[in-house]
């Protein structure tokens, strides 16, 4: 059934992977980015280009509330480009407030569109010392000694709105580490990885397929179970986009 998708952070290493995903599935897809120089790029991947601040409340209500999105997709972050690891330290504050404000503000403006389900971008990285592999279950690394704290608080505020603000059916996808086209790693960069392509693939898949919780998308043999993932979704790790298709 094709649907009306607001995807945040279309312009980004996941989302410009999955708007021909969700073009050819037949979906109508309103891609966000700040970036006017990418609204072009955008439209040529398939997506109605729309340029917005999501720090911008009123104005990204305004653009959601126009778009009349069933779904809204949030593939939002604020990375340095190609992931560059010298500069991946400053942005932790910066991607932190996406998480915590940026979400906030994409998920009011969600419900007052009247939008019934809410695909999320999570990490799978941060889960508390235990015994791996974790499951979804298994509670996140926030010990006020652990360096990450503010990133980790930043995923715990996204993950909290986006699962518990009805009547959104809110759906988490907690992915490795990216690597692939647009990350700045041609192989995965640890164990338990994933594929932005595989990345994109699992948030096709939950329009349709998802059910409200939390997924870890991941590539086996990582700190992550990614078996419900498999079962539920029927999401491939090793799916990967054809080399024309973005």
């Amino acid at each position: 059934m094709p649907f009306r998708i607001f995807l945040a952070g279309a312009g980004g290493a996941v989302g410009r992977r999955l708007v021909p995903l969700l073009r050819d599935a037949g979906h109508q897809v309103f891609g966000t980015t700040r970036d006017p120089a990418k609204a072009e790029m955008l439209a040529r991947l398939g997506a109605e280009p729309v340029v917005v601040d999501v720090f911008d409340a009123a104005v990204l209500s305004r653009a959601v509330a126009a778009a009349r999105p069933d779904i809204v997709i949030h593939q939002l972050t604020d990375l340095p480009p190609g992931l560059d690891p010298a500069r991946m330290a400053e942005a932790g504050p910066r991607n932190a407030r996406i998480r915590s404000e940026g979400t906030r503000n994409l998920v009011a403006a969600a419900r007052e569109a009247g939008s019934r389900r809410l695909i999320a971008q999570s990490i799978a990285w941060v889960y508390a010392p235990g015994t791996p592999p974790y499951a979804e279950d298994h509670p996140l690394d926030r010990s006020p000694d652990n360096p990450r704290r503010v990133s980790i608080d930043g995923v715990a505020a996204l993950e909290t709105q986006v699962l518990h603000t009805p009547p959104l059916e809110g759906i988490v996808l907690r992915y490795g580490q990216f690597y692939g086209p647009g990350t700045g790693a041609d192989a995965p960069p640890a164990p338990g990885a994933v594929h932005v392509d595989a990345a994109a693939q699992a948030a096709l898949l939950a329009v349709d397929r998802g059910r409200r919780g939390i997924f870890n998308i991941a590539e086996p043999g990582g700190p992550a179970l990614v078996g419900k993932a498999v079962r539920e979704l029927g999401w491939d790790a090793g799916f990967r986009l054809p080399a024309d298709a973005a």
